[in-house]
């Protein structure tokens, strides 16, 4: 019965935004009462002057972070199902579900703002988009990504592979590297033909990991 409640969440997400569809879908701001919330709300209102970097940890600390789960990652697959068949109107539910349950996540804010400037949604377009950039700039510009000392910072696992994808980068060998007060992901990478290596700082990741174990 456990296992059921993932699938359940998705299921009752898809038909939300199926059934709103065509009105004004808006994506589900969390109703705790912590600086993620807030966030959301604020980021949802058009104000997307925040600081993204403690967004982003805002959620780690948020209630909503536990709800993540396979709903999150079950709603991904059926995003990409949608955009191989070209069809808008189910990346759109998709992309908001996802953000209803993380709304940090550059990949449903691409795929988003990708859709509306192909329905010429120019206002949704360049709002989605600010606020993808805004998330991707927080974590390029912690560092260099060059050795673990000048990792990129990273608090969740799926923004190294994000940003991985969008430099173009092929992964060959993920590894855990140590440097100065940081514990970090090394991706080796084939860019342009040529072997690359970049270091991701993930303290908050193996944090996050360590509270899941002494539960």
């Amino acid at each position: 019965m456990k296992n059921l409640k993932p699938l359940l969440l998705v299921i009752i997400l898809h038909t939300t935004a199926t059934l709103s569809f065509g009105q004004d879908i808006k994506i589900k701001v969390p109703t705790f009462d912590d600086k993620y919330s807030k966030y959301v709300k604020q980021l949802e209102n058009g104000d997307l002057a925040i600081d993204y970097t403690d967004f982003r940890h805002s959620f780690l600390e948020s209630k909503q972070f536990s709800q993540k789960g396979t709903a999150y990652d079950s709603l991904k697959e059926l995003v990409y199902t949608a955009i191989k068949s070209k069809n808008y109107r189910d990346v759109i539910n998709e992309t908001r579900s996802m953000l209803s349950i993380d709304y940090t996540s550059m990949f449903a804010h691409k795929y988003l703002q990708q859709t509306y400037k192909i329905l010429g949604d120019t206002i949704n377009q360049k709002k989605y988009h600010d606020i993808e950039f805004g998330l991707l700039r927080s974590i390029t510009r912690s560092g260099d990504g060059n050795t673990c000392e000048t990792g990129w910072h990273v608090t969740q696992i799926e923004e190294e592979y994000f940003i991985l994808n969008m430099l173009g980068d092929r992964l060959q060998q993920q590894s855990i590297s140590s440097g100065g007060k940081n514990t970090c992901d090394k991706m080796d990478v084939t860019e342009d033909g040529k072997t690359k290596t970049y270091y991701f700082e993930a303290n908050k990741v193996f944090e996050q990991e360590r509270k899941l174990l002494e539960k």
